[in-house]
């Protein structure tokens, strides 16, 4: 099988991800690497074999060289997608860009227009359509066993654990420093469910506040920090020093707070000492909502009830309802749930069916297998092999990504957003 060449730019857990991917999979050749963090760049650069002069802490000089490399892999921070994607739009590189495309509407609509203008593919990492259980349930739908779809319901359940590490402590806790809840959680919930009604949808209401994670919700005598001796530090759900130091293999934890690959004890206690995530939950600068509900009005009637809530154990669940019957499936936490769906249409199978997605020996971890889905579908589409429904045009990437941002004017106005005018005053400005 002939590898196709890939370069790295943002080595942390996604792009780092999707590196050990391409490496695991044989189908892609990482032939140079940036990322400001030394053990991550050099993680890559032995796990791919690249020179040392092909590693780079910084993305300008690698994008200096030219195009040395198929596609270019952007997983920088969400405030930092536009910088090297544009410029290697401009070398004529395909992207593989990390989700969401950028913060704000005018980038997203920038970003597809140079795509669009150079001739370049560019695939977001909207990882739910390369699963196998939401790739079962796209045609389940488009088979017509269950008609015209009239309703959905989906819930994407945070779990509590994420929320405080990812969404208080983390990254993506203060929207001006990286995104809304709205758009870098779930950007491809919305997406899932544009892609799986296939219409347009017509209008959106939004409610969602950040009601748990606040400082009025911090015991009056805990410190300011886990490491200052909190007197409730035994009974804490959200107890720093349990989570990022005792927790020995949680590498994922313990790599996100200090940055590292392999991170010592005593890195860790420095990060809980000096950064965001060893902090009082109660006392972080977050600001993204702990919890929000969005109703949207597709074509020809139907109705989809969004929720995304952190309390609970984490997991996606969704019920599709149609003019024939319904369908219900989920990701539980990685896990991939049996997918049953029951037809009432009398001569065409009624009754219950259930289709056991545990079984299917394809399903691997990362997004109930997403992630490597993404990996291999890339590489087929990027060769002109690839004859599934999964891969969306940027285009079709961008509007989906415009009914979040549609959304979150809703929750922050308390109106109904009419999406047709919110695209035009976007595009007209």
């Amino acid at each position: 099988m002939n590898k196709l060449t890939a370069v790295v730019i943002g080595a942390g857990s996604r792009g780092g991800g999707y590196a050990k991917l391409m490496k695991d999979t044989a189908l892609f050749q990482v032939v140079a690497v940036a990322e400001p963090i030394a053990s991550r760049r050099e993680q890559i650069a032995s796990m791919h074999g690249i020179p040392a002069d092909r590693c780079f802490s910084d993305w300008t000089p690698l994008l200096d060289c030219g195009k040395i490399a198929d596609v270019a892999v952007i997983a920088t921070m969400d405030r930092d997608h536009m910088g090297p994607a544009l410029r290697a739009i401009e070398l004529g590189y395909d992207l593989l860009l990390e989700k969401p495309i950028a913060p704000e509407p005018a980038d997203c609509l920038a970003l597809y227009k140079a795509a669009e203008a150079k001739g370049v593919r560019v695939v977001i990492c909207t990882v739910l359509r390369y699963t196998n259980v939401f790739i079962k349930l796209k045609e389940i739908i488009d088979s017509g066993k269950i008609g015209e779809i009239m309703s959905v319901n989906h819930e994407e359940c945070v779990g509590n654990i994420h929320q405080s590490h990812s969404f208080v402590r983390g990254n993506w806790g203060n929207s001006k420093r990286s995104s809304t809840m709205l758009l870098q959680k779930s950007c491809h919930d919305i997406d899932i469910l544009q892609w799986l009604i296939g219409k347009k949808c017509k209008s959106v209401q939004s409610y969602g506040m950040r009601s748990f994670f606040t400082e009025a919700n911090a015991p009056e005598d805990a410190p300011a920090r886990c490491t200052d001796g909190c007197p409730h530090a035994d009974t804490c759900a959200y107890n720093a020093l349990k989570w990022y130091y005792e927790a020995k293999d949680n590498l994922w934890f313990r790599g996100a707070c200090t940055g590292e690959v392999e991170p010592t004890d005593e890195q860790v206690l420095e990060a809980l000492r000096t950064t965001n995530y060893g902090r009082c939950v109660f006392r972080v600068d977050n600001d993204v909502v702990d919890h929000q509900t969005v109703n949207m009005l597709f074509e020809d009637d139907c109705l989809v009830t969004f929720t995304m809530n952190a309390f609970n154990a984490g997991g996606r669940f969704i019920h599709i309802m149609g003019t024939k019957g319904e369908v219900r499936a989920a990701l539980d936490g990685e896990t991939p749930i049996d997918i049953t769906y029951f037809q009432f249409v009398p001569g065409q199978g009624m009754g219950q069916e259930r289709i056991d997605m545990k079984a299917d020996n394809s399903i691997t971890s990362g997004h109930g297998g997403g992630d490597e889905g993404l990996i291999r579908t890339l590489y087929a589409y990027l060769r002109g092999e690839y004859q599934g429904k999964s891969v969306p045009t940027i285009e079709e990437t961008y509007y989906n990504h415009l009914l979040v941002f549609a959304a979150e004017q809703a929750r922050l106005t308390g109106q109904v957003v009419d999406v047709e005018q919110f695209r035009k005053a976007v595009e007209e400005r």
